[in-house]
């Protein structure tokens, strides 16, 4: 289940997530930063684009909404909200 993080969803606002690959299920955990976990492994930008996939649907949004700022190959990432 996605809690729902639509408050988040304002333009312009930049939200902090840790990211966990190859967990054992796909979830997101409220804190801060979030804590996201997905299940692929980060290799070739996978668990980037899975991470991105969790959080917009989270936060009621379109995955092109959301831009990675920082933290490409790093698991403390920094998204932005187009």
């Amino acid at each position: 289940m996605v809690p729902d993080l639509s408050h988040l969803a304002v333009p312009g606002a930049r939200i902090a997530v840790r990211v966990t690959p190859k967990a054992s299920r796909a979830r997101i955990e409220p804190g801060e930063p979030l804590r996201v976990y997905v299940t692929v492994a980060p290799e070739g930008g996978k668990a980037n684009a899975a991470v991105r996939k969790l959080l917009a649907k989270a936060l009621g949004l379109a995955t092109s909404r959301l831009r990675l700022v920082r933290g490409e190959t790093s698991r403390e990432k920094l998204f932005e909200v187009g």
